[in-house]
């Protein structure tokens, strides 16, 4: 029998939606329209970008390659007990921006609007973020292009691609994403070859520059102190930047109202992330401190000065120094696709944020920012996200490479801040199985080691917030601009918070009271269990399946 709410295209029909649901005062007109294979590159979409491919290589000069892949491989299995998390939340109950809502009928309304703040400021910040980066890696070639050129051409694309169906979303970013992944791992390769001497100076050099008789300082480099308190601060840079590069899970979550057959996609999707996290994070960190050593004058000009060139990514500045010119420019080009596809991203993941806060009418004017068109866009909240592109308009007077430093801030003390709600959500959600008596074995998706992980990444999420900008706080190192990007968020937060309780009067809800979404669960129940997948057609068919 056919889900009387649920309409041919995926989506809901409103009003019977309203009428089954008492305790969602407004329906969701998206529509379920994205396969398994959009979910799972929209999800490395998010991930891999700039600070993978570009802005990993500034940090490198301040804690040399063995912080670098210390911190990153520590930081990878912080995110994984978030994923532990999400996964098993978000696969049970796949509504539109998730945690957003689960944060208000777990937590405290109150709760909801601070965690929906958080997370759409964080991925909004994003999309300028992109845009400053791409056009930093447009000087690699030239600086004639006006700023201002490259930032609205850019806008226009973004638009383009996010205002039609959201199917056709999905399409442009599988295939931008499919780019960066054999980016990813081409350039894993590259690493092999050339440090066994496949390169034009058929130079063997290995591991040289974590050796440092060959390269003073590495592989611990020393960071404004000398010693053991310069190598410790080297490595706490290398975690702050750790912190800001490594993500997944929440763009994954993003989806769950928009995809089809979610309680069997989103499990492989959340799956799939460990290897992903480890494997492009962890091997890039590794891959980047294998062919350039720390102190490379690039680099370190890279980091200082933003002249045209000088935002090239690691990669690059390594295929330069083996004379490896030609491949430089088309590394350069896929870096390029690869930071456009993740601006892409976020506009996505920012506007289901918004969209998500204006659904349980805690946004200013959910009234008509809940409105969708036909095809199930909800065209205000991506204009508003839109918006945001235009802070990249503040490179023009401060420099590229000096903007992207604030953006990271102000992005690395939201996301560890967010992973922390995320967490706390989670405890009140294994509590109120508990007290329900729901037994985590029947739900499509059960975290590990929980709530070990919760506790775990609890911990070092909240530790981070407060130490993404430290560094203002050292003598002599003062810097109004850093001081707030990096805690402007843990200010505004809190005041959201506190504001909003006491203006509605809410109260943080009691365990016997919490309410696990009973009615959109039994909606996407009966859409399970009308659900009817075609079959291959044929082997080419199959395969594609089985790899996606």
């Amino acid at each position: 029998m056919n889900d009387p709410a649920e309409k041919e295209d995926g989506g809901y029909d409103a009003e019977k939606l309203e009428e089954s649901s008492e305790t969602s005062s407004i329906a969701d007109h998206t529509h379920r329209t994205l396969k398994s294979r959009h979910v799972q590159l929209i999800g490395m979409g998010g991930t891999i970008g700039t600070s993978l491919f570009v802005q990993v290589g500034f940090t490198m000069v301040k804690g040399g390659p063995g912080s670098l892949l210390i911190a990153f491989a520590f930081w990878t299995t912080v995110v994984m007990a978030v994923n532990n998390c999400l996964s098993e939340m978000v696969s049970w109950i796949p509504i539109s921006s998730p945690y957003i809502r689960f944060s208000e009928r777990f937590v405290d309304p109150a709760f909801g609007v601070c965690v929906g703040l958080n997370c759409f400021l964080m991925i909004a910040v994003l999309i300028p973020f992109e845009i400053t980066a791409f056009n930093l890696m447009l000087h690699f070639w030239t600086d004639k292009i006006p700023i201002e050129a490259v930032i609205v051409f850019v806008l226009v694309c973004y638009a383009c691609l996010n205002v039609f169906a959201v199917k056709f979303y999905g399409e442009s970013e599988f295939w931008l994403a499919s780019g960066k992944i054999i980016l990813a791992l081409g350039l894993m390769v590259f690493t092999f070859i050339t440090m066994l001497g496949g390169n034009p100076q058929h130079d063997v050099f290995g591991f040289r520059n974590w050796n440092p008789s060959k390269v003073p300082g590495t592989p611990f480099a020393e960071y404004f102190k000398t010693g053991s308190t310069g190598r410790f601060m080297g490595f706490i840079a290398c975690l702050i930047q750790a912190a800001f590069t490594i993500c997944g899970p929440e763009y994954f979550s993003m989806t769950a109202g928009e995809v089809v057959n979610p309680r069997t996609t989103l499990p492989r999707a959340f799956q799939t992330a460990y290897l992903r996290l480890a494997t492009f994070f962890v091997g890039g960190a590794l891959c980047m401190g294998i062919l350039v050593p720390y102190n490379d004058p690039a680099l370190v000009n890279s980091l200082n000065d933003p002249a045209p060139g000088a935002g090239s990514s690691i990669y690059v500045i390594a295929m330069q120094n083996m004379g490896i010119n030609g491949l430089s420019h088309l590394v350069n080009v896929l870096i390029m696709l690869s930071v456009f596809s993740a601006g892409n991203s976020y506009m996505y993941c920012a506007s289901r944020c918004l969209y998500g806060l204006a659904l349980e009418g805690k946004a200013p004017g959910s009234r008509w920012l809940r409105k969708c068109t036909k095809d199930g866009i909800p065209i205000f909240c991506v204009g508003v996200t839109l918006a945001f592109g235009f802070l990249a308009f503040m490179q023009v007077s401060s420099g590229s490479a000096k903007v992207l430093g604030w953006f990271v801030d102000l992005v690395t003390a939201s996301t560890t801040l967010n992973y922390a709600y995320i967490c706390f959500t989670y405890i009140r959600f294994y509590q109120a199985l508990k007290y329900q008596g729901i037994d985590r074995n029947t739900l499509p998706f059960k975290g590990p080691f929980q709530p070990f992980c919760t506790y775990y990444a609890l911990f070092f999420t909240t530790v981070m917030t407060f130490i993404v900008g430290y560094t203002v706080f050292l003598p002599g190192n003062w810097d109004p601009p850093t001081f707030v990007f990096s805690y402007l968020i843990i200010i505004i937060s809190p005041f959201c918070y506190v504001w909003y309780k006491v203006a509605n009067k809410t109260r943080f809800k009691r365990i016997e009271e919490i309410e696990l979404f009973d009615a959109e669960r039994k909606l996407v129940d009966e859409y399970e269990r009308s659900y009817v997948e075609k079959p291959a057609r044929n082997a080419a068919q199959r395969v594609w399946r089985r790899l996606f």
